[in-house]
């Protein structure tokens, strides 16, 4: 019996799914399904590619109630930009739950993945930042530093945005990027600890193993996302950061315990806090968000293949409903 498969081009994928509210309100939903406990995630398939500064991760879950489930491969080099070539790339193969056959191969070249990720990060915002935040912070100067802002802005209309990257060319260049897209003023810092003194919401969007953030910055009513870590061997954020925080935040803890902040506080020996809450827990309320606006809080975004499957199901429905994509059969 022939079996139709959809290709779905990158061109085709960014015109069905924008980062919009629509896409931060899909990956909420994926953190809540993970708080019920029944969603089937296997532990990050993660290869480090040390000769070409590389590395692979592999991402899949199964969320009862989806028709399909992603299994996604993102390759990330990060000397590609030397060579003309973008650093992230990868694609996303669903399946149906009910039989297994390959329903669908999305060619987004890592589109799929910069949206969701930067959902995720509104969805952290959302539920973990003070309700008023004017300056919003970001440390790295990529496609993720851009989007962040861009999603964050969404749920928290900030009026200012600071930029710092190693890189200060990088930097300036990212803060007009985001001026222009988001019609606010956004400028280049040059000390990042300035940065987090002016902001109220700071996110660190680098893939560093050495931390460039750190815990004497903290001050009251600060919120930090941070997403740059998913590999065992990145550190964004000083260990002390976790302890001293008013509240700690994992997207999924035994991914962050092997891949994220988490695992390098646990590493210093200084997490001594039990399990935290994850973000889905929040979202459901199933475990408390930000108990004042003085509070310090911390997100630990490492991605999940929860939120996958999520924006790939919606991705192939709207694709579909606008009669793009390919269809072979086999």
């Amino acid at each position: 019996m022939p079996h139709d498969i959809t290709i779905l081009t990158e061109n085709e994928l960014r015109a069905a799914v924008r980062l919009d509210l629509a896409a931060v309100d899909t990956v909420e939903r994926a953190f809540a399904a993970l708080a019920s406990g029944k969603v089937v995630m296997p532990p990050v398939l993660s290869m480090a590619i040390p000769d070409a500064n590389g590395e692979v991760d592999v991402k899949t879950a199964y969320i009862p109630g989806f028709e399909s489930f992603a299994i996604k491969v993102s390759p990330g080099f990060f000397d590609n930009p030397a060579l003309g070539l973008p650093s992230l790339n990868g694609l996303m193969v669903l399946f149906s739950a009910k039989t297994g056959l390959v329903e669908a191969v999305l060619l987004d070249n890592g589109y799929l993945t910069d949206v969701r990720t930067a959902a995720a990060g509104a969805v952290a915002a959302r539920h973990l930042a003070p309700a008023t935040v004017t300056t919003a912070g970001v440390y790295g100067a990529g496609v993720q530093a851009r989007l962040q802002m861009q999603a964050a802005h969404l749920v928290r209309p900030f009026r200012r945005v600071l930029v710092w990257a190693r890189n200060g060319a990088k930097a300036a260049a990212c803060a007009a990027d985001i001026s222009a897209a988001l019609g606010i003023e956004a400028s280049a810092i040059a000390d990042p600890a300035d940065l987090a003194a002016q902001s109220q919401l700071v996110v660190t969007t680098t893939p560093a193993e050495e931390p460039i953030f750190l815990a004497d910055w903290l001050h009251p009513g600060l919120h930090v996302t941070a997403m740059g870590s998913d590999q065992g061997g990145k550190n964004e954020i000083e260990p002390r950061v976790l302890v001293e925080a008013g509240l700690y935040v994992a997207d999924r803890v035994s991914q962050c315990e092997r891949l994220g902040e988490l695992r390098a506080a646990i590493a210093a020996g200084l997490w001594e806090g039990g399990t935290p809450p994850e973000l889905g827990d929040i979202v459901t309320g199933a475990r408390p968000g930000r108990a004042s606006e003085a509070q310090v809080t911390v997100c630990d975004l490492t991605g999940t293949g929860a939120q996958d499957t999520a924006i790939a199901s919606v991705a192939l429905a709207a694709a579909r409903a606008g009669g793009a994509g390919t269809v072979i059969s086999t």
